[in-house]
């Protein structure tokens, strides 16, 4: 198999070729079709997550057909198309796995940062993690669901009936969730990097009614913001945009410092929650939600070989929407 490897922690990384992977009990083989390029792939390669071990191979919205079966393997079949998101096992004995938490599992294992991941042609999953997908999805479109998808989804879910919405970091995730929202008859306010016209464009040309740059106010005041953008000064500055009683969800797994505010900014029953990875009753609700159906995800395809240059478009905010590797 071919594989885009860390060798070590903020250098790029290498194509290398490796002996095809053989899966154990309750795992299978996929031959990858496509994976996108997600933040939390650079948090990985920059080393901003905490014990990573090289050498790693990142990426976990991953799209594949099923090549080889593990013994105790039946639930899924052979050529059957499968995705393979964050989350990649769990441990079903601490108490968060017995209340039906497992995103917050205290021995989990993760896609592409504690399990080798879909930077390759080749990826093994366990079984009971995969996600079976329509035999006619579309590999590229269906990549960012996994992840960006499915933790945008979690992250709308934990702003309740919020009506008018707000999203700081207009990336992947912010794409897909403003669709839904929309669909939701939500209004969907924008905020963006400064100066950034083509990504308030593009949330606008989504179904936005305001996109503007992260340090404006919005014309009115919100019920709920979501931040994916990994800035810790964002979070006092949600908290300025919600109206009394709202909801600041960051969503992301990696932030910068929260810098210090007034209480008066969270005075009045205003929140800030987190959302933690995610779990496969998300993923199950997500694509069985009506609104979830035909969404339109915006890619930017990459060859397996062009990953370093994906992360760095990626980190530059070159593009919109999602960038995917499709060896």
């Amino acid at each position: 198999m071919r594989a885009m490897v860390l060798s070590k922690v903020g250098e790029p990384l290498t194509l290398q070729t490796l002996p095809d992977p053989l899966p154990g009990d309750g795992e299978l083989r996929l031959r990858v079709e496509a994976c996108g390029v997600c933040r939390t792939d650079l948090h990985v390669v920059d080393g901003e997550l905490p014990d990573i071990v090289t050498p790693l191979i990142p990426g976990h919205e991953c799209v594949g057909l099923v090549e080889a079966l593990g013994p105790g393997v039946s639930e899924l079949k052979l050529g059957q198309r499968v995705g393979v998101p964050w989350l990649g096992g769990t441990c079903h004995r601490c108490e968060y796995c017995r209340e039906g938490r497992e995103n917050l599992c205290d021995a989990p294992a993760f896609t592409g940062y504690t399990r080798p991941g879909g930077f390759a042609s080749h990826i093994v999953a366990r079984a009971d993690y995969c996600i079976a997908l329509p035999d006619d999805a579309d590999p590229v479109a269906s990549a960012p669901l996994l992840c960006a998808g499915l933790i945008g989804w979690r992250c709308l879910v934990k702003t309740g009936q919020a009506r008018r919405l707000g999203l700081y970091g207009f990336g992947a995730a912010a794409h897909i969730v403003t669709q839904i929202a929309c669909r939701q008859q939500r209004r969907v306010y924008a905020f963006t990097r400064s100066g950034d016209i083509a990504a308030q464009a593009f949330a606008r040309s989504l179904g936005a009614v305001w996109a503007g740059s992260s340090d404006e106010l919005p014309p009115e005041p919100l019920d709920a913001a979501i931040l994916f953008a990994p800035a810790g000064e964002l979070v006092p500055q949600a908290l300025r945009v919600v109206k009394k009683g709202g909801r600041v969800v960051c969503g992301g797994i990696h932030m910068s410092d929260i810098p210090s505010f007034p209480y008066r900014w969270l005075w009045e029953e205003r929140e800030v929650v987190s959302v933690a990875n995610l779990t496969r009753a998300d993923a199950h609700d997500f694509f069985a939600a009506r609104e979830c159906k035909d969404i339109r995800t915006t890619t930017h395809i990459y060859s397996l070989a062009q990953a370093n240059r994906a992360l760095d478009d990626l980190r530059a905010g070159r593009f919109s929407g999602a960038a995917v590797l499709a060896p």
